[in-house]
């Protein structure tokens, strides 16, 4: 029983990291989708659907889905909804202008994962050791 409540402790620890992990790896997906889709339309001119296989969460967002929710779910839908509504020219200006703006989030993103991500899992264990001496 001990055991067990130093395992579940640490689960949710686990279970609290998740949300800065998938943060982290959208914004940083949502980057490579941004270089990806200046490229392409500066030289092959694919559809915007083509693009998105390559990635895990774009797909998903393309189709309506909201990964996040607050002032994320808000830059992501301003993000996708000007995607080919102009001409290239005018796309390749709006994602470049949008570029600064994802690397600071996947930065903070990235930081803020690898700051609290190992601090959640360490506490929660701590936790368990913490009940399961004090039950013992």
């Amino acid at each position: 029983m001990l055991i067990a409540i130093v395992v579940l402790t640490t689960l949710l620890g686990i279970l609290l990291t998740s949300g800065k992990k998938k943060r982290m790896q959208f914004y940083s997906e949502l980057y490579e989708f941004n270089e990806q889709l200046i490229l392409n339309l500066k030289f092959t001119r694919s559809p915007i659907d083509k693009i998105a296989q390559q990635f895990n969460f774009i797909p998903d967002v393309m189709q309506g889905k909201k990964p996040f929710e607050g002032k994320d779910a808000e830059f992501i839908e301003d993000y996708f909804a000007n995607l080919g509504k102009t001409d290239a020219l005018s796309q390749i200006d709006y994602l470049n202008g949008r570029k600064p703006a994802l690397s600071k989030l996947k930065d903070e993103s990235a930081e803020s994962y690898k700051k609290y991500g190992s601090l959640y899992v360490k506490i929660f264990f701590m936790v368990g050791v913490l009940f399961a001496i004090l039950l013992a």
